[in-house]
């Protein structure tokens, strides 16, 4: 799939036009809007999508993806302009200006980033954000099992267009409705079918992807490689996908839930414990993931305790479930009375909705934030369990002077042991046990609590260290963590990159650089923590 034929002429004017040292004299803003009148003459309906800060809707657009209002300060650098484009002929347009007049582009779809890196630059030059939440669209075959799905989607929109069509098709992705299918699918993608189906990137057969030259290309026509390298090797890295080819798994017509929850009187520090030893070995069918905190509504139990949450999906009947669970795990005490029989559909909303309601699917539809507060998140990996001493010790630090504290531990094993990690760039496979999520939160950001937390947090990072994953300690790319390195200059060299490189992506890592190399030598897709080439 090449560029549209109408635009090559527009570029060679436009090109022409801004040779004149007349025309560059203009400031880089105007520049950049009659760069794009002129490459869009054919479509003037791109200027219905773009955004000055003396717009009226700037604000509304440029925080509506905020997830983390920590970054929605004042002091917070904005985007020039905004572009929410309706179709790719916009993005290209988009690309090929911005370079043209030395603008840096954020790409952002759910806004779910740990760092606000797809909301704002660091370092000058000025940017640009290409939000694409008007590319949502879903289109579901249901006998072939696979669905096309245009970046700008979240996760909710996926999930409800699937379960429109079948019952008995899914997706193994994420569990939070309102993260964008672009993002999560860049970065692997993790969820509830982890272990029975494997991450979201184990599961993409196409994409659409433009290009630093503008180009649209699909699989066929980017190539092997750069395949590889857009499913997990993180977004705004390779080029700019607009949308992805999904295959869909099984799943039965019923699966059952239940979430548990435990204090430290209920033995919850033992039951952590006893969970590290079992569940990645557990039936791949079963999913037992914890939400271990306070604070947090959706942890259940009492909000202002420290509390370990047992949250499960069963791909099954609830008599199957008890069998199971009496026979590995009995002493988490699941009776019949806490667990819930439904659709694969109904269980992600439970799963977002923390157990609260019996809502309409209609929820996930919504791009309203469940989890809307300040906050700093980290991650690591586990390959040997924890001794008790350390979860107590954990638990004891969680009930210190910090407002919300959510650690999500997610097993693997299963279908996750058998995948090679050079499949696709996330490698984080076979000898892991578990991975964990770490946040703190807060409500006042001024700075003082906010170093506070982030302090915190770091604490225990540091503490943890002996006992979770060496050599190198990894990470998930997803859970961008400036902590691990960056530079003020906007974009890494590659021996600085390596040093955050083989935490994301072990030794996945140089295999990026050598594509990112080729497809981008200029590092024109870039942040302040993506694969650099090699010439930088």
């Amino acid at each position: 799939m090449n560029s549209p034929s109408h635009l090559i002429p527009i570029l060679l004017v436009s090109a022409a036009l801004f040779s004149f040292p007349g025309v560059t004299s203009f400031n880089t803003k105007q520049d950049f809007l009659q760069c794009l009148t002129l490459y869009s003459k054919n479509d003037p309906t791109i200027f219905n999508e773009v955004y000055t800060p003396s717009n009226s809707s700037y604000p509304s657009i440029l925080q509506s993806k905020l997830e983390n209002p920590r970054f929605n300060t004042t002091d917070t650098p904005k985007p020039v302009f905004i572009v929410t484009p309706t179709n790719e002929s916009h993005i290209q347009a988009t690309v090929y200006c911005t370079q043209k007049h030395g603008l840096q582009i954020r790409i952002r779809s759910g806004g779910h980033d740990y760092e606000g890196l797809s909301s704002r630059a660091l370092t000058p030059p000025p940017f640009v954000i290409i939000d694409l939440f008007n590319l949502k669209r879903v289109s579901v075959d249901v006998t072939e099992k696979t669905a096309w799905v245009q970046a700008g989607a979240t996760l909710g929109q996926v999930y409800y267009a699937i379960g429109q069509k079948s019952k008995t098709l899914a997706f193994p992705a994420g569990g939070c409705p309102t993260v964008g299918s672009g993002g999560h699918f860049s970065g692997g993608g993790y969820g509830l079918l982890v272990r029975k189906y494997g991450i979201a990137a184990d599961n993409i057969i196409d994409a659409h992807l433009i290009d630093v030259n503008g180009r649209l290309l699909d699989r066929a026509s980017m190539g092997e490689d750069l395949f590889w390298a857009i499913r997990g090797g993180g977004g705004n890295t390779f080029g700019i996908v607009t949308a992805w080819k999904i295959n869909l798994v099984p799943v039965p017509p019923v699966v059952t839930i239940f979430s548990v929850s435990r204090t430290k009187e209920q033995k919850g520090i033992e039951l952590l414990h006893r969970w590290q030893y079992l569940g990645s070995k557990l039936h791949e069918d079963l999913m037992i993931l914890i939400f271990w905190g306070k604070n947090n509504s959706n942890l259940g139990g009492n909000v202002n305790a420290v509390t370990a949450s047992f949250n499960t999906l069963f791909l099954g009947g609830v008599d199957r479930l008890l069998s199971i669970m009496n026979e590995d795990f009995p002493e988490l005490g699941v009776v019949k009375e806490d667990c819930q029989e439904m659709t694969w559909l109904e269980a992600q909303i439970s799963f977002a909705a923390g157990f609260t309601a019996n809502l309409s699917t209609d929820v996930l539809l919504s791009n309203v934030s469940i989890f809307n507060v300040n906050f700093k998140g980290k991650s690591d990996f586990v390959t040997h369990p924890q001794p008790l001493k350390v979860i107590e010790e954990i638990w004891k630090r969680m009930e210190e002077n910090v407002e919300i504290v959510r650690f999500g531990m997610t097993p693997f094993g299963g279908k996750m042991s058998e995948i090679s990690e050079s499949n696709v760039p996330y490698p984080h496979r076979a000898g892991i046990l578990y991975k964990i999520g770490y946040l703190a939160a807060w409500n006042n950001n001024t700075v003082e609590t906010a170093q506070r937390h982030i302090n915190w947090l770091r604490s225990i990072y540091s503490y943890v260290a002996p006992y979770v994953s060496k050599n190198p300690r990894r990470a998930y790319v997803n859970y961008r963590d400036l902590d691990l390195g960056t530079n003020d200059q906007g974009y890494t060299s590659y021996k600085k990159a390596s040093i955050w490189g083989v935490k994301y992506f072990h030794n996945n890592f140089d295999r990026l650089v050598k594509i990112k190399t080729v497809v981008d030598p200029t590092n024109y897709f870039r942040n302040e923590q993506t694969i650099p080439p090699f010439s930088y």
